[in-house]
């Protein structure tokens, strides 16, 4: 019989992308989402759709009746006009609502979306698993601490599971990088400081399958797994990748990094507690401060995990999706 998998945070860029290789694989889906959720996609889908509230252990326990496998993909992702608490309540309550449910139900696997940003900046390039903990802001934080809380339920609660820490996502659908190919289309592309610091990318397919691969594999019970692109680049490198692919020639523009940084700092502290978006913020300074770039080796020793879009492949088909939905113009 076809195994049932409870998919948290289904209606995100992520989790949609999840649902889609479950089902190509015979899997039986029920997407947890809130009742506030744009579920438009996912109803095209043969997939159950189970509504509630990660933070309400009540509605998870309720999702996730008679399900074999949770993937663990909903998260409150730096979001910089919410408090502190609102991310413990989600990334951590939330999770150890998943966790508890799991238990309760007997799941077999539970698969927990960390982050490679657990890690922080990378000192010595490529980090692999063992690396130190060093999170940089509420998010990171938020994400260790849940990692922490799976791990106690697999030592002390012998609950099966298997924590994977994706690299930077990216692809059809997602419009986080959106404004890096559209400074680029401008001819310009904006560097703040002197470091040209590593990027590292995975392409959406390539980030779910490895999710799949950590809930099938019985070498992945109790372990960690960073998941990322085969290779990575300096920043200005991926810029280039994006000019060549869009045809365009593009000048470098060189700004001081630390009066940016302190002016996102000040915009944090006026914005913040007015729930108001700043306009700039730390963590958007930190890619041209921090390096980010991972040894993948365990995960394709363990889980046989290859990834299968090249950066060059994977930035022409996002400036396709980004042209057909008109976020880019069409190319000459």
């Amino acid at each position: 019989m076809a195994k049932t998998a409870l998919v948290t945070g289904a209606s995100g860029f992520t989790g949609g992308y999840m649902v889609e290789n479950l089902l190509d694989h015979g899997y039986k889906v029920r997407a947890f989402v809130r009742n506030t959720s744009n579920t438009d996609e996912l109803k095209k889908l043969p997939v159950e759709l189970a509504y509630g509230d990660i933070c309400s252990l009540p509605e998870v326990e309720s999702a996730m009746k008679d399900v074999d496998i949770v993937f663990h993909i909903a998260a409150l992702y730096r979001a910089a006009n919410l408090p502190d608490k609102a991310y413990e309540d989600v990334n951590v309550t939330g999770t150890e609502n998943i966790l508890k449910a799991a238990l309760n139900n007997k799941v077999k696997r539970v698969v927990y979306c960390s982050t490679v940003g657990v890690h922080g900046h990378v000192k010595n390039p490529p980090a692999c698993e063992t690396a130190p903990m060093n999170p940089g802001d509420i998010y990171q934080v938020t994400k260790v601490e849940a990692e922490k809380l799976v791990m106690e339920y697999y030592r002390l609660k012998k609950l099966p599971v298997t924590i994977v820490r994706p690299s930077g996502i990216y692809g059809p659908g997602d419009l986080r990088m959106l404004k890096m190919y559209r400074m680029v289309e401008k001819k310009r592309f904006l560097m703040l400081g002197s470091k040209d610091p590593y990027y590292h990318l995975t392409f959406v397919t390539d980030i779910v399958e490895g999710f799949r691969l950590a809930g099938e594999s019985p070498n992945a019970l109790g372990q960690a797994y960073v998941i990322a692109g085969d290779g990575y680049s300096t920043l200005k490198q991926f810029a280039q990748t994006i000019a060549d692919d869009l045809g365009i020639k593009f000048s470098v523009i060189k700004l001081p990094l630390w009066p940016v940084y302190f002016l996102g700092f000040l915009c944090e502290k006026i914005c913040i507690p007015l729930r108001i978006q700043p306009p700039i913020f730390r963590r958007r300074v930190d890619i041209y401060l921090k390096d980010r770039a991972f040894d993948i080796s365990k995960a394709k020793k363990e889980l046989g995990f290859q990834p299968q879009v090249d950066i060059r492949d994977g930035i022409h088909r996002t400036a396709e999706w980004y042209i057909k939905e008109g976020y880019l113009k069409p190319r000459n």
